[in-house]
């Protein structure tokens, strides 16, 4: 009886202590699949593929620490679902450009091409921290709020179609790493708590790479106001390098009813410059305008854009975009969506969207997809 016993109480301390421990950790996740059929008159690339854009699973948690003090984390993994884990890739995506190696050199080319980053398993947001009446303190790898607030603004964030992806927004909303990346590594945030609405953060990052022989600690910070249909914010981020290295964005967005109306301007002082090829000073200023109608489970949503490649640049021109699409909600997390995007740099003087060559150019995406929220 007393044998019998003994590992039955085991085995029941054993599961209770594994559900205690897993009761405020939450699976997440996304998968976003579509089938983009892309004319880029500047790669020559004429092709249809299957891509997922920006796949992950992870988990978020908390633990009550009491006095109103949480303990809080986030591990988040992206991946690829239309590809083998087989850790390389034909090509590298950074700052939005793409980077491919044949035999024959080394080309760069815009990000427009939204060719897959690789097909290996990679990080995205990871942090540990503390939540409180004070807000929240977070360390790790984190995103800036001047890609938060971006996110915030375009109904198409994370599918095929996206904005940071298709020339509305600028190359600080992506990317990772320790100079002014979307996603920041070696990081400390601290987001305030909501006053009325109004709420404020920074991030300050340290410069962990001791190779690269800088001695300098990235920072940026931003306020936002939200009450009822109005958004409203500003963010400033510099790389701390020295001149020409920062940048400062304001934009929000109306919602009245079924109708939705998000503008925003990036204006560049080098860090917009510093992430393209090749280039350096400043002006690569950028600003997009956009609308969005919902009726019932259906949204058609309109972007428009234009960016500058900047004074550092030997052609320096503008670019212009557009986004006409539309999303069905199948279900809370389950959606479908068709659309099509344009940038558009014929100006023979171009530098092909921000940096790049000279021959000008249109770059055309159409994409049918599905997304699903986990």
């Amino acid at each position: 009886m007393t044998k019998k016993l003994l590992p039955t109480m085991i085995g029941a301390l054993l599961v209770g202590g594994m559900a205690a421990a897993q009761a405020d950790v939450t699976v997440m996740g996304h998968i976003d699949t579509s089938v983009d059929a892309i004319d880029n008159d500047v790669t020559g690339l004429d092709d249809t593929n299957f891509n997922c854009t920006t796949c992950s699973v992870g988990f978020k948690g908390s633990e009550d620490l009491g006095n109103g003090l949480k303990a809080i984390f986030k591990i988040d993994f992206q991946y690829d679902t239309t590809e083998r884990n087989t850790g390389k890739a034909s090509a590298k995506k950074a700052n939005g450009y793409i980077t491919t190696t044949t035999a024959g050199g080394t080309t760069t080319a815009p990000v427009v091409t939204s060719v897959s980053d690789t097909s290996s398993i990679t990080d995205r947001d990871q942090w540990l921290g503390l939540a409180g009446n004070f807000g929240q303190v977070r360390v790790g790898t984190i995103s800036t709020l001047y890609k938060s607030h971006g996110a915030m603004l375009d109904p198409l964030y994370r599918t095929a179609l996206q904005g940071r992806d298709r020339g509305l927004q600028s190359n600080l909303h992506r990317g990772a790493g320790e100079e002014g990346q979307g996603r920041a590594t070696n990081t400390l945030r601290y987001d305030s708590p909501s006053w009325n609405g109004l709420k404020g953060g920074f991030h300050y990052t340290l410069d962990n790479d001791e190779n690269d022989g800088e001695d300098d600690n990235p920072y940026g910070a931003g306020l936002s106001y939200e009450n009822g249909g109005i958004l409203v914010f500003a963010d400033y981020i510099t790389s701390d390098t020295g001149d020409d290295d920062s940048a400062w964005k304001v934009g929000g967005k109306y919602t009245m009813n079924n109708l939705a109306l998000m503008a925003q301007y990036e204006r560049d002082n080098g860090l917009i410059s510093s992430k393209a090829p090749g280039t350096s000073g400043d002006g690569a200023d950028i600003w997009q305008v956009g609308g969005s109608f919902t009726l019932g489970n259906n949204m058609l949503y309109l972007g428009y854009g234009n960016g500058s490649s900047g004074s550092g640049s030997s052609n320096a021109s503008d670019y212009f975009a557009w986004t006409l699409a539309g999303v069905h909600n199948m279900s809370k997390r389950t959606s479908i969506y068709a659309g099509f995007s344009e940038i558009d740099c014929d100006d023979p003087d171009s530098d092909v969207c921000r940096g790049v060559g000279s021959s000008g150019g249109e770059d055309d995406k159409f994409s049918i997809g599905m997304k699903h929220k986990f």
